[in-house]
């Protein structure tokens, strides 16, 4: 598990391939591999990796299966590239963010950027199957960042995220560009609270739901808005 807090950022140092396979060389900031041994858990711009062979105080080998190439950025990067990073949460560690399991839901685009002296806020892109789950106030990892979302509008397909300066400066966001592809993990608990209410109205309604949907989406509207407005679980 791991907690949404960036421990540092990390640069891919070399990539090799092999069938179904992928393996990444990265360069960890001083300190960060500290006590960490072959197969502990590494968040890699939110991407759970199991540490393969330490090759020095301050270099991994992790190996990437196909599937994980394919679902998350993974399959993107290039030597050079910075990521994220955070070690695996201790037992009776402090959460500082919320819980993370390090499995990528979906990947997204950066819409839109807005920067200023302060903050920095990115509009990132929805799939249509994923809208459902993501709540204004609510909480929502992008590259391993635990972050709130701002605003969301689930008719268009985006919510927005407002990075401080010291996310900024912690994490790989500054370096990110409008068409930029991110990892992002919903709220576990925010998905079974919304997929129980999807289903106990679904069984409260039957064929009178998708009646109701359709008259709320005349007015702006979803079954969520009105009977989970407020979902934040931490």
């Amino acid at each position: 598990m791991f907690t949404g807090i960036v421990q540092g950022v990390a640069r891919i140092a070399a990539i090799e391939d092999f069938q179904d396979l992928r393996s990444f060389t990265i360069d960890f900031p001083p300190g960060f591999c500290d006590g960490l041994v072959t197969g502990a858990s590494v968040s890699v711009d939110g991407v759970c990796l199991t540490a393969t062979k330490l090759l020095s105080p301050t270099s991994i080998a992790f190996d990437v299966i196909l599937q994980s190439l394919n679902v998350s950025t993974l399959g993107d990067y290039a030597v050079g590239d910075f990521i994220n990073a955070e070690r695996a949460a201790k037992d009776g560690a402090e959460i500082g963010g919320h819980p993370l399991s390090g499995h990528i839901d979906f990947s997204a685009y950066v819409i839109s950027i807005q920067t200023s002296e302060s903050n920095r806020v990115l509009r990132v892109g929805i799939p249509p199957e994923f809208r459902r789950y993501i709540f204004a106030k609510g909480y929502i990892a992008i590259n391993g960042a635990s972050l709130t979302v701002s605003e969301v509008n689930r008719t268009e397909g985006w919510f927005e995220v407002w990075l401080i300066p010291e996310t900024r400066r912690m994490t790989v966001f500054e370096g990110k560009k409008v068409g930029d592809r991110l990892n992002i993990e919903i709220e576990r608990g925010t998905q079974v609270v919304v997929d129980t209410v999807r289903e106990s109205v679904n069984e409260s309604l039957g064929k009178l739901q998708p009646i109701l949907e359709a008259l709320l989406r005349e007015k702006g509207l979803t079954l969520e808005e009105l009977v989970v407005p407020h979902v934040k679980l931490h």
